[in-house]
């Protein structure tokens, strides 16, 4: 049995939820990793991502950052940031064990000099 991946630059998850919802029902991935939430954690939508089917483990941030793993089945083992047990001031790093697998999705814009 195979497993459906997918991941979203989705640029501000409550400016793009009807189509994130949309597309899950349509695309019925597992596991969906989401990058550019530009939502803290207690803006994300949890309740319509759980109406949809999926568990959501979040690393919000209010501005351009912010990443998400959506799955069908509940994450565990949830870690934010690099996991080296310093602060992580930009929420651009989040892994969780699904199943038998790890997650791992990461925010990395194209810096300017």
């Amino acid at each position: 049995m195979s497993t459906k991946i997918a991941t979203w630059n989705v640029n501000s998850i409550r400016s793009r939820l009807e189509r994130l919802l949309a597309w899950l029902k349509k695309a019925q991935p597992d596991i969906l990793c989401l990058q550019e939430l530009k939502a803290t954690d207690e803006a994300f939508p949890h309740e319509p991502i759980r109406q949809a089917g999926y568990h959501a483990a979040v690393f919000g941030q209010k501005t351009y950052n912010g990443v998400a793993i959506l799955s069908r089945i509940e994450p565990s083992h949830i870690e934010r940031g690099m996991g080296d047990g310093e602060e992580d001031p930009q929420a651009r790093l989040l892994a969780a064990q699904i199943g038998p697998g790890h997650v791992i999705t990461a925010y990395v814009p194209n810096g300017q000099v």
